[in-house]
């Protein structure tokens, strides 16, 4: 029967906010403080997720976070559950997690009742800029919601060809990325530009809109201290050419409306 519900996926809107927040290194406290700021800010707008940037806890490619990091589960992730269960929102996030003596890049993604339901360690963790560096990622999934099936990426896995086409064969509604975009300060703002390129290039690949947030801030450890993330994080749905861009080098809550 042609329209049939049990052929047709039911389209749904979901809420989304861009909470491109400032991140600085091993500040875990003032960090929690800022990404709770964030939650109040999108939860005053009704948002369904709020997507925050990659190591929003102790900072991208920080060595201290070898000694600091916490395991998935562990402190980190029950402090960010118990805030998706007060504030009643889907939270992905980037968070750097100890796994005995390895060190990943990890984003996760918890429900809005305070349970941790997708975990996704980086794949290109971009090995010469720590020592020790980060280890590499495993496997590739998505999870299925009431908003529908959400995958997630990390910032440097969204330039992998193999990794975008591998996720399109997992036919997600939606990817959230956690970035951490950063150049030399006099680079900015026109790299927000390339940004833009890499978001809708993941969306046009793996067919579905991707939301991906940067961080403001600046690297104080490793071969790149001094470079600047300037935000400008990007939303982008290539079925309508939708593009929403953050502010340039600020804090911003970018709320928005997808159908799914």
């Amino acid at each position: 029967m042609i329209g049939s519900p049990l052929t047709i996926k039911q389209k749904k809107e979901v809420k989304i906010a861009m909470a491109q927040i400032l991140c600085i290194d091993g500040d875990r406290t003032g960090n929690f403080v800022r990404i709770e700021n964030a939650l109040i800010d999108a939860s005053k707008q009704e948002v369904d997720i709020v997507v925050f940037p990659e190591s929003a806890i102790l900072g991208w490619q920080n060595p201290d976070a070898h000694q600091l990091a916490d395991p998935i589960p562990g402190n980190d992730s029950r402090r960010l559950c118990e805030l998706a269960k007060k504030y009643e929102v889907f939270i992905c996030i980037g968070l750097d997690e100890k796994d005995g003596d390895q060190l990943y890049d990890s984003a996760i993604l918890i429900d809005d009742t305070g349970h941790i339901i997708l975990k996704h360690r980086k794949f290109n963790v971009l090995p010469e800029l720590m020592t020790p560096p980060y280890s590499i990622g495993e496997d590739l999934n998505v999870v299925e919601t009431k908003f529908g099936t959400i995958g997630m990426l990390i910032c440097a896995d969204s330039f992998m060809n193999n990794l975008l086409d591998s996720m399109k064969m997992k036919a997600p509604d939606l990817m959230l990325i956690p970035y951490g975009w950063a150049a030399p300060e006099k680079d900015w703002p026109e790299h927000g530009k390339e940004l833009e390129k890499v978001v809708k290039n993941a969306s046009k690949v793996i067919d579905c809109p991707v939301v991906g947030t940067d961080l403001i801030g600046r690297i104080s450890k490793g071969p790149w201290t001094g470079l600047v993330y300037g935000g400008q994080s990007v939303a982008y749905d290539h079925r309508d050419d939708t593009t929403i861009i953050g502010k340039d080098r600020d804090r911003d809550i970018v709320v928005f409306t997808l159908e799914l």
